[in-house]
């Protein structure tokens, strides 16, 4: 009972005290990253391997499995390792020890990533790394719909404008919408006029690459001044890649609309989206590393005026799965509950002691305690 003799002995001490917990533990409230769960501290990096049109069990066998062999003997601290596999895409977790530094790590990862690329079939392309935690969940989405936009129209709108916005907020991770069509050059060939003509896809590709070239041709010095050259041999519109020469024969020229036509098309869609029938997008907002769902939440509301103002008016932005007014509900319930038992225990106290001062202690001592765990919580982190 020694804290108690100090109490009795020094009570202005431990006011002073009191004091500082009053007033430190609201600035920890209003510091501290607010949330239902803890920062769970698992590193994980991933690397999406794409190599289109491979099948997964080639892909496993050729791409994945020498991958995660490099990987066991140049990257350190390494937990375990998952591979997802599907037609022409591969997913591979590296999972680390708790202690691991993310940096040095993921500088591995990328360095082997790029050593092994010329032991995988020709023609693929590096993987995309990234590094994310198990604390990285959604928290947001949203809804993006128009009753006169086409559906290319609104996913072009959300990848390359809505999501590069909401990417400034701190804490929020935006990947590429679902729904939507990315736009892509199109070439429909017909098989029946290419056989005619003594030609295969190959060729087309290889005339199309020869022929819409932009490359950097140095400087030219002319007088006092020296000129950028470049070479640019692009086409300007769609429809002038039909008029492209594919080879002569006989004195003719074959172009490609004469085995086919370029059109600006879509690559072939994986995912739809609908809104009360209609066809549109879904952006989802992840919540990265120690943010505060709440404050990730406030801060893309925040944007989205200013979001809204520059899209088109039909364009139509509605959040969803908001789980901040889950996180919400769970801390009014909590200060709720408190100051539910905190009155019931001082009105306890008076009807069984009928002490004012004994139902003053324990009013007080109360939200002190509350304050000064939260304070502990917060210096450690």
């Amino acid at each position: 009972m020694w804290i108690v003799r100090i109490a009795l002995t020094r009570p202005y001490t431990f006011i002073v005290l009191a004091l500082l917990i009053l007033i430190l533990s609201p600035v920890a409230i209003l510091r501290m990253p607010t949330d239902i769960f803890p920062s769970i501290d698992i590193p994980v990096i991933a690397a999406d391997w794409v190599y289109t049109g491979l099948s997964p069990e080639e892909f496993e066998g050729r791409i994945v499995s020498n991958y995660e062999r490099s990987l066991t003997t140049t990257v350190s601290d390494i937990e375990h390792i998952e591979s997802q596999t599907i037609n022409g895409i591969s997913v591979i977790k590296i999972y680390f020890q708790p202690n691991v530094n993310v940096t040095t790590a993921l500088a591995q990862v990328t360095a082997i990533s790029q050593t092994v690329l010329r032991q995988m079939p020709p023609g693929i392309t590096p993987p995309l790394v990234m590094n994310y935690s198990a604390s990285t969940v959604p928290i947001l989405q949203l809804s993006l719909s128009s009753t006169t936009l086409s559906e290319q129209e609104v996913g072009d709108l959300g990848t390359n404008f809505i999501r590069t916005q909401l990417a400034t907020v701190q804490g929020a991770a935006v990947p590429w919408p679902f729904g939507g069509k990315i736009p892509q050059i199109m070439v429909d060939l017909n098989p029946a006029l290419l056989q005619s003509k003594g030609l295969s896809p190959q060729d087309v590709v290889a005339a199309i690459t020869q022929q819409n070239p932009i490359l950097p041709a140095g400087t030219s010095k002319i007088g006092p001044f020296e000129y950028n050259v470049d070479i640019n041999a692009s086409p300007k519109t769609v429809e002038e890649l039909n008029d492209l020469p594919l080879k002569a024969v006989a004195g003719t020229t074959l172009y490609i609309r004469d085995i086919g036509s370029v059109r600006n098309g879509f690559l072939p869609q994986s995912n739809v989206v609908r809104r009360d029938g209609r066809r549109g997008a879904l952006s989802v907002v992840y919540k990265t590393g120690n943010a505060s769902t709440l404050e990730i939440v406030q801060g893309v509301k925040d944007v989205l005026p200013r979001i809204r103002a520059s899209m088109p008016a039909s364009l139509k932005i509605d959040p969803l799965a908001d789980q901040s007014i889950f996180v919400r509900a769970a801390i009014d319930g909590v200060v709720r509950e408190a100051i539910i038992a905190a009155c019931l225990t001082g009105v306890m106290i008076l009807l069984f002691l009928g002490d004012w001062r004994s139902t003053l202690i324990v009013a007080i001592s109360i939200p002190l305690s509350i304050l000064s765990s939260i304070r502990g919580l917060s210096l450690l982190h």
